[in-house]
């Protein structure tokens, strides 16, 4: 097999992932199934990826190359305020959630995926730090990475309890934006009235 068509067996397979993880969810994602959709013996998928996690983590770095290109794309040219490119990132960052939980749920499974060793920081770290620094812009006097961390932390709950319906039923809301407005008031501070 050429080093062309190994690049191509290697992209199916991560394809056939992706496909999978977003039709069927992130416990879906089996060696074997994936070998099977992609038309491939079962073994086959050893061959590029040795590991079953590092077949997973290329399947969620497509996620977070997803979710980083719609995040530079809403942050645009950088010359809205920092709180109006931190509301336009969350929710950015809620309706990917909302939109692909299978994703979504693979992409934040560090413990699972083990990041640090197959090279997921790498894409993931750089869209917490453009969190962290528009955090920093908009409140100078805190801790930005410390605030980033909690509203993170926040906005993924939002996410996860908004898509089981447990903060449609306890809040009685239909939208997840008036609580969006209020975890960015709760770690930035209330917006200022024009």
């Amino acid at each position: 097999m050429s080093d062309a068509e190994a690049a191509g067996l290697r992209d199916r397979l991560v394809d056939v992932g992706v496909e999978l993880v977003a039709s069927e969810g992130a416990q879906a994602l089996t060696l074997r199934e994936i070998a099977r959709r992609a038309g491939v013996s079962h073994g086959a998928p050893r061959r590029y990826f040795p590991t079953h996690l590092e077949l997973l983590s290329a399947i969620a770095r497509r996620g977070f190359a997803d979710l980083g290109e719609r995040a530079s794309a809403v942050i645009g040219d950088g010359s809205a305020s920092p709180r109006a490119q931190v509301t336009t990132l969350s929710r950015t960052y809620l309706e990917f959630a909302l939109d692909n939980p299978g994703m979504y749920e693979l992409m934040f499974r560090h413990d699972l995926l083990e990041s640090g060793h197959l090279g997921l920081r790498d894409t993931s770290l750089p869209l917490f730090g453009v969190l962290v620094e528009l955090v920093g812009r908009a409140r100078p006097e805190v801790d930005a990475r410390r605030v980033a961390g909690a509203l993170w932390a926040n906005l993924h709950g939002l996410a996860q309890l908004w898509r089981w319906g447990s903060l449609q039923l306890a809040t009685g809301a239909d939208d997840f934006v008036p609580l969006l407005r209020s975890v960015l008031d709760a770690h930035l501070g209330p917006e200022a009235a024009l």
